[in-house]
């Protein structure tokens, strides 16, 4: 008497593209650390080296009025999530170029060549966070009720660069100078999101125009983890909605374009 095997799950459409999709990031993953003597140190050490920067020139320099105590942790918490923010978008531009060979000669839902960045990037930053709980316990933050907004605002974060991402990859492709564009736009948002500040710190009426700019409620929501004040409601609807819109308006550019893309690259 023989006994049958257990049957396995039929390989739908979604779920082969999760496969691909992880088998693809854990390639990256791989990759990116198995060239480098420090590996994972790299994906914490740049925004780590800018909030000490920033912590002496607004701590020891100059009269700091901005943020909130200790700043070292509320940098981290904005500077960690722009650096996910940071690396995707700039990959993205090169999304479908760098791998254009295998873009082609494949059958996989070209989407997936741009969610692996967005998923890759966020691993990294999940990995980064316990440096913000080590920094916060060597200063004494403690952690409030704000916390529970942490996987709302990782989700907010991955939709809007999904949708960013799906814009701007296959963009590139036709217009190259797109690229150096996209550079110099990330550089203007830096400065431009409450990173080094905070959106309770800007000039009445100058709140409301900044909670335009998604980033500015999705920052508010990591930093409730520790400065609950830090969170503005209607920042962070607008976020949802322009996330939302965003990856709509993604979906619907790269489906019109992929198939002139494959033709191109």
């Amino acid at each position: 008497m023989t006994l049958a095997s257990p049957s396995r799950p039929p390989r739908t459409p979604a779920r082969v593209y999760r496969q691909t999709l992880w088998l693809l990031t854990s390639r990256d993953l791989r990759v990116r650390y198995s060239t480098s003597f420090l590996g994972y140190v790299w994906s914490v050490l740049d925004p780590l080296v800018m909030a000490v920067i920033y912590w002496f020139v607004f701590t020891q320099i100059v009269d700091r009025s901005i943020g909130a105590d200790p700043y070292i942790v509320f940098l981290l918490a904005g500077l960690l999530p722009w650096t996910w923010f940071n690396g995707a978008i700039g990959d993205s531009t090169r999304a479908f170029i760098k791998d254009a060979k295998l873009v082609r000669s494949t059958r996989l839902p070209r989407s997936v060549w741009v969610a692996r960045i967005v998923l890759s990037k966020g691993i990294e930053f999940v990995l980064a966070i316990p440096v913000v709980i080590a920094f916060a316990v060597i200063y004494g933050a403690e952690p409030t009720w704000g916390v529970l907004w942490l996987p709302l605002a990782i989700l907010l974060q991955a939709t809007l660069i999904l949708g960013l991402g799906l814009m701007i990859a296959p963009l590139v492709v036709f217009f190259r100078d797109l690229e150096r564009a996209v550079k110099l736009v990330l550089r203007f948002l830096f400065y431009a999101s409450p990173i080094i500040y905070g959106l309770t710190d800007l000039p009445d009426g100058l709140e409301a125009w900044m909670a335009f700019n998604p980033l500015s409620g999705i920052f508010s929501l990591y930093r409730a983890s520790f400065f609950p004040d830090q969170v503005e409601p209607f920042a962070v609807v607008v976020a949802a909605i322009m996330s939302l819109v965003i990856l709509g308006a993604g979906i619907l550019v790269f489906r019109r374009m992929v198939r002139a893309v494959l033709k191109e690259i």
